[in-house]
């Protein structure tokens, strides 16, 4: 799981990058709209592994009940982050925040292509 979220993040700062070489006048703001977008996927993603790390070592194990709660915090801690990103920071480049969403979501298919 932990692989995951290294690979979210790896997706992230190549969305930066390219919103930097690609940003023209607005590259700073394409930028940290593409960490921010990327990081509201990947923090909660972060937490929710170390949750599940951490009941799995109980001596019962973990339930079903602790992925399902942990699954529905995670989703309503990515909507906040996208929330508190919209309302904090006036300057969003959407399209740079939006693709970094994306690539973020969908490293889980890299991590699949390359078998981890």
């Amino acid at each position: 799981m932990f692989r995951i979220v290294i690979l979210q993040i790896l997706a992230t700062l190549i969305v930066a990058a390219a919103c930097g070489l690609l940003g023209g006048a607005n590259a700073v703001h394409a930028v940290l709209s593409a960490l921010a977008g990327g990081a509201a996927v990947f923090v909660p993603n972060g937490l929710f592994a170390l949750r599940l790390a951490a009941s799995a070592r109980r001596p019962q194990g973990a339930s079903v009940a602790t992925f399902f709660v942990g699954e529905f915090v995670k989703l309503g801690s990515t909507i906040a982050l996208l929330a508190l990103m919209a309302w904090a920071y006036q300057d969003v480049v959407w399209l740079a925040a939006v693709v970094a969403i994306i690539a973020a979501l969908k490293s889980y298919m890299v991590a699949l292509l390359l078998r981890w």
